[in-house]
């Protein structure tokens, strides 16, 4: 199964409603009702989605869509080279150790101006927000028992949280607070906030029971220091901006045709009978076309709501065009179940 990494045209905000495709290139005829089935964004790499209404976009994507990520501190033993030093490096559910990034579930709250108690100066407006972060409460060790009793009486909760700014509040010294580090990511090393003093220790015992795992810590992106993309991306000759990435692996979005997941599902029934679509972690999910539809295009025309008025004929009369880069290359990332954090050994990858 592939589905389709895109490329944004415009640097201004956008809100998505529906979806009709240009340049379809296809012996099939143009699918009649291809329309947004789902909207979704991923604020840490490699954890819980968010489903959205709608979603505004920005040059890196969907506004909250993969800012931040988790990594792990790199100490080589013995080392002369350079590129083998110590460093940062992102961790996701590649690796097979670390599945269970897949529960950490986290949710956003965004300031809200119209609010009667809404003041400029509180520290969650001066960071555009908040992302809390939820995760399993451990139940190892001696204690074992009666924290999973606590849980069973409804007495202690499920799972444990914190709460991060969205981004470094302005009233405060982001040097000190939150300063810039290296992180590796692929072939790149942009600089990204270090998050690491909000990080609570049973954290680090829900990733790393076992401790095998060098120091582990929370990057949030930087404006300034963004991915530029280039691969199968348009140059910056031809839109007039080079297209940038937060933590995204390697394009701002990610697009999904649902027949096409329906066709794997059906493929691996036997080892997984019901193949969840959020294994595949995509921005926008489309219905309408059949199975591998998307393949042929080269470009998505995103349309706002048709209206009657004919003066104000909204952003369905000519919407939002932007360019399929290439097809989406999976690696075993959907064979982690998002539910339970387990990682099927071999589907639905084989399929």
């Amino acid at each position: 199964m592939s589905s389709l990494a895109i490329i944004w045209l415009p640097l201004i905000p956008v809100t998505i409603f529906l979806i009709s495709h240009k340049y379809y290139q296809c012996t099939n005829p143009r699918p009649k009702g291809c329309r947004k089935l789902a909207l979704f964004a991923y604020p840490i790499k490699s954890c819980a989605g968010i489903e959205l209404d709608t979603a505004d976009v920005v040059p890196t994507g969907f506004t909250y869509d993969r800012q931040f990520c988790f990594a792990e501190y790199i100490t080589p033993k013995t080392s002369t080279n350079e590129s083998q030093q110590a460093h940062w490096t992102a961790r996701t559910l590649r690796d097979g150790s670390l599945c269970k990034m897949a529960l950490i579930r986290p949710e956003i709250w965004v300031p809200d101006p119209t609010a009667e108690d809404y003041c400029p100066e509180l520290q969650e407006v001066q960071s555009q927000g908040v992302l809390v972060i939820h995760y399993p409460r451990v139940t190892a060790g001696m204690l074992s028992f009666p924290v999973k009793l606590g849980v069973m009486l409804g007495i202690l909760s499920k799972e444990l949280s914190f709460r991060v700014p969205f981004s470094p509040p302005e009233n405060t010294d982001p040097k000190s607070t939150y300063p810039l580090i290296p992180v590796k990511i692929w072939k790149d090393t942009p600089l990204a906030h270090d998050y690491g003093c909000h990080l609570p220790s049973s954290l680090h015992r829900f990733l790393d029971p076992d401790r095998t795992r060098g120091p582990l810590t929370l990057f949030r992106a930087n404006s300034s220091h963004h991915r530029e993309i280039f691969r199968n991306a348009p140059r910056k000759e031809d839109l007039g901006f080079q297209p940038v990435t937060g933590f995204a692996d390697a394009y701002p979005i990610h697009l999904l045709n649902i027949a096409s997941v329906q066709d794997i599902a059906g493929k691996c029934k036997t080892d997984i009978p019901e193949l969840s679509i959020r294994r595949f972690r995509a921005n926008i999910i489309v219905q309408g076309p059949g199975a591998y539809e998307e393949d042929h295009w080269k470009r998505v025309r995103i349309c706002g709501p048709k209206t009657e008025s004919k003066s104000e004929p909204g952003a369905g009369a000519g919407g939002v065009e932007v360019y399929t880069a290439c097809r989406t290359i999976r690696c075993k990332l959907p064979n982690v179940d998002p539910d339970t954090g387990v990682r099927h050994p071999v589907e639905p990858d084989r399929a």
